[in-house]
């Protein structure tokens, strides 16, 4: 009988730190990833993102948060993808972690964002979990090169990128609320550059996540 993983190869693809597990996102992963923002990710006087989801009733948000990651299935296709990982430690979801190329064969770069619930912050898994996704592209991709940005207040943010070896690579204003422009730092970070963890990443399912992710 077939399974899930066997309809959606990238469903078997899972990513394992010392104290994170990175899996793609299914639907029954939904409740406790929006009980997860509705706890709080950010302080509300400040939209650290490109667009103000967070600020949507919790109910709208709800839904507009689940039409948004079924959407992104939908649009995987060789060298062109979003991949949103559900992070996990110790069973419980703390946030999420994303991974996304476009036309991956030309640019051989990615790009990130992620978050984390209110709880989880300020232990060091944002760059653990920032870690993992770079080690699986690096590694497993065949990716060059690794981009990424923050407002330039997030210093949360860039602390974690600058620990991980990015360098500032420009800037450019975004505006997520009406009359709040935020200055966001470009990041980049180059695969030689890369200061690689004392751990070694447990990766599972590669072989079909490059058969979906690469170009053929």
């Amino acid at each position: 009988m077939l399974t899930l993983d066997d309809v959606w190869p990238l469903f078997a693809l899972r990513l394992r730190s010392p104290r994170l597990e990175l899996r793609l996102m299914r639907d029954d992963d939904l409740p406790a990833v929006v009980e997860a923002v509705l706890a709080g990710i950010h302080p509300p006087e400040r939209m650290p993102f490109d667009a103000p989801w967070t600020d949507a009733e919790p109910e709208q948000l709800a839904r507009d948060f689940a039409k948004y990651h079924w959407h992104l299935r939908t649009t995987v296709q060789p060298g062109t993808w979003t991949l949103d990982f559900v992070v996990l430690h110790e069973g419980r979801v703390i946030g999420m972690q994303d991974l996304r190329a476009e036309n991956l064969a030309r640019t051989k770069a990615v790009s990130s964002g992620s978050w984390l619930t209110r709880s989880a912050q300020g232990q060091g898994f944002g760059k653990e979990m920032r870690a993992a996704i770079l080690l699986f592209a690096f590694d497993h991709l065949d990716v060059e090169r690794a981009e990424s940005s923050a407002a330039t207040w997030n210093e949360a943010s860039l602390g974690v990128s600058r620990r991980l070896g990015y360098v500032e690579d420009g800037q450019t204003v975004v505006e997520p609320r009406p009359g709040e422009p935020n200055t966001m730092q470009k990041l980049r970070l180059d695969r030689e550059h890369f200061p690689r963890p004392d751990w070694q990443l447990e990766v599972h399912g590669a072989a079909a996540a490059r058969s979906e992710l690469l170009r053929r």
